[in-house]
C-alpha cells in the first residue's frame, strides 16, 4: 500500500536508520508512563530501594563498615550500579521486538533498530540515574571522591553491554519457546541476585567459594569498578580481561542465533496458540 521512501547513498541511509533508533529510543522512554520524567524518577527511585534495601540487610547482619576501606555507601553502589544496568538491558533486549512484532510490518523498522533502541534506553535510564544518585549523595550526605571515575564509567558500559548480548541470547530464543524463554531470563536475573558478587569483595573470598563467583562476567566487572573507585582497592581475583572476551564470545552467539531465528521465524507460528 505505502512504499518507503529509499535512501539515495549510503550517508542518507545511516542517517535514517540513526533517526530511526533515535525515535524508537524516546518511545521505549515514554511508553512505561504517561510522562517521561515520571519514568526517570522511578529508576532513581528504584536504585536508591536497592540501595537502602542493601544498608539495611548489612546493617542486621551486623556489616556497618565497608570491608574496603573506604565510603561505605560507595562500596554499595559500586555494585548497585552495575547490577542494575547488565540486568535492566538484559531483560529490556530480551523483551524487544521479535521477527513477528507488528511493528516489523513497517517498512523502514526492522529488528536492529528495535533491539539498539532498547539497549539505549535502558542505558540512558541507568547513566541518568547512577548521576542523580551520587550527586544527591554528595551534595545532601557527604562528599564522595572516585579514583577513576571515567573507568567507572566505563565499566558501567561493560555490564550494560555485556546484559545486552545475553540478552540478544534470550530473544533469539523467544519464538521458539516463548514461556522458556521468559523463564530463563528470569531466573539469569535471580541467579544474579547472588551471584554477581555485589555482596561480596573478590580478595577477601576464599578460593573454594571463588569459584562458584568467577564464572560470571559481571562479578569480574564489579570487583574491578571498585579497583578504580578506591585507591586502596586492587582487584587480585578478578580479571578485566576474561568480562571483555566472554562479552564478544557471547555478541557473536547472539548475533548467529538471531540470525538463525529471523530467517526461520513465521507469523504462522502463532495462529494455533
Amino acid at each position: 500500500m505505502f512504499t518507503p521512501r529509499r535512501s539515495r547513498n549510503m550517508v542518507q541511509a545511516a542517517f535514517t536508520t540513526l533517526s530511526l533508533i533515535y525515535h524508537v529510543t524516546v518511545n521505549n522512554l515514554r511508553k512505561g508512563q504517561r510522562n517521561a520524567v515520571v519514568g526517570l524518577i522511578m529508576t532513581v527511585t528504584q536504585a536508591v530501594a536497592m540501595i537502602v534495601g542493601f544498608y539495611l540487610i548489612f546493617a542486621i547482619m551486623g556489616v556497618r563498615s565497608a570491608p574496603i576501606r573506604g565510603d561505605y555507601i560507595v562500596y554499595i553502589m559500586s555494585g548497585i550500579f552495575m547490577f542494575m544496568a547488565h540486568s535492566q538491558a538484559m531483560g529490556a533486549v530480551a523483551a524487544a521486538g521479535n521477527p513477528s512484532n507488528q511493528m516489523m510490518k513497517h517498512g523502514p523498522m526492522n529488528t536492529a533498530v528495535m533491539i539498539s533502541a532498547a539497549a539505549l534506553a535502558s542505558l540512558y535510564k541507568q547513566t541518568f540515574s547512577s548521576i542523580v544518585v551520587l550527586t544527591g549523595y554528595h551534595y545532601l550526605i557527604q562528599p564522595i571522591q572516585l579514583d577513576n571515575p571515567l573507568a567507572c564509567y566505563a565499566m558501567l558500559l561493560l555490564a550494560w553491554f555485556a546484559g545486552c548480548c545475553i540478552g540478544l541470547i534470550f530473544l533469539s530464543i523467544r519464538p521458539w519457546w516463548p514461556q522458556g524463554a521468559q523463564v530463563m531470563t528470569q531466573f539469569y536475573q535471580r541467579l544474579n541476585m547472588v551471584f554477581s558478587g555485589k555482596m561480596f569483595v573478590a580478595n577477601l573470598m576464599p578460593s573454594t567459594i571463588l569459584h562458584m563467583f568467577s564464572w560470571n562476567p559481571l562479578f569480574h566487572v564489579i570487583d574491578q569498578t571498585r579497583g578504580f573507585a578506591f585507591i586502596n582497592y586492587s582487584p587480585r581475583n578478578s580479571s578485566l580481561d576474561y568480562p571483555l572476551y566472554a562479552t564478544l564470545t557471547l555478541l557473536m552467539i547472539g548475533l548467529m542465533a538471531e540470525y538463525a531465528t529471523r530467517k526461520a521465524v513465521s507469523l504462522s507460528w502463532s495462529a494455533g496458540r
